[in-house]
């Protein structure tokens, strides 16, 4: 499928708290389906600590192998948000007030008769170079660096910060999908999947068990960016689970006949 554009993705959430189970992350399963919806790929999320070498580590990894890398956590008031130096580290720049940044948290706390203090003032903090990611809920900006960028934790934040974000994005191909029911587990289709599946590079194929009562069963979903390659594979599928009905029937009828 030469004529296919593909355009990846990956993510890195920030956080003790993620770790430690204290927070569940709400951030990754958001953008995965607004990523999905515009045709880019999420091909990686990676989880981290609030430890400045382990999240350069990470970055530095990701953005030299995904064309996009979306942060989330880590850029608040406290000691402990150190996402703005460990980016700035890893792209060899100094992190710096920046001046807009500072005027847009001067002007909000002013109408909010609030001290603008030293701990809220951190949140201007970002890379030497960095453009702002508008906030529409808390006003304290989101910024891009490179292919990076970085966003807030707290869920109603970052899900506004993507909304601005998304529309600036090159896109890819959208994957398409086809969802099959099939009436046997895993172990019965595992075998001639596996050659449906050769047979049919330019498609991916899943398989998801279910058990309910005393009975396996599977979804299976193709998965491609072109309907016909889909529909050549769902019919194989399809064929596929017709055949192991016709040989449990034939072995159940040779069985009653014994």
């Amino acid at each position: 499928m030469s004529h296919a554009t593909v355009v990846t993705a990956a993510m890195l959430a920030i956080g003790d708290e993620l770790l430690s189970g204290r927070t569940k992350d709400k951030n990754i399963g958001h953008l995965a389906d607004l990523l999905t919806l515009s045709g880019i790929d999420l091909k990686e999320v990676r989880i981290v600590t609030d430890d400045e070498e382990a999240i350069v580590e990470a970055l530095n990894a990701l953005r030299a192998r995904y064309d996009y890398v979306f942060t989330s956590g880590g850029i608040g008031p406290t000691h402990d948000d150190i996402t703005a130096d460990a980016i700035s580290k890893a792209f060899g720049l100094p992190c710096e007030y920046d001046e807009a940044a500072m005027r847009l948290l001067g002007d909000m706390y002013r109408r909010r008769e609030m001290e603008f203090t030293e701990a809220r003032q951190r949140m201007a903090r970002m890379p030497r170079g960095a453009v702002h990611i508008p906030n529409p809920v808390s006003t304290a900006p989101g910024f891009i660096i490179g292919n990076v960028y970085v966003m807030a934790g707290v869920p109603q934040v970052f899900q506004a910060m993507v909304d601005n974000v998304l529309p600036t994005l090159r896109t890819g191909t959208p994957v398409l999908s086809l969802a099959i029911a099939c009436p046997y587990g895993e172990g019965d289709i595992g075998t001639p999947l596996a050659a449906i599946q050769k047979a049919h590079p330019d498609t991916s194929i899943g398989s998801y068990p279910r058990y309910i009562g005393e009975k396996f069963s599977t979804e299976i979903v193709v998965r491609g960016r072109a309907q016909a390659a889909i529909d050549a594979a769902g019919a194989e599928v399809q064929a596929m689970i017709e055949a192991i009905r016709q040989k449990k029937d034939s072995a159940e009828n040779h069985s009653a006949e014994a």
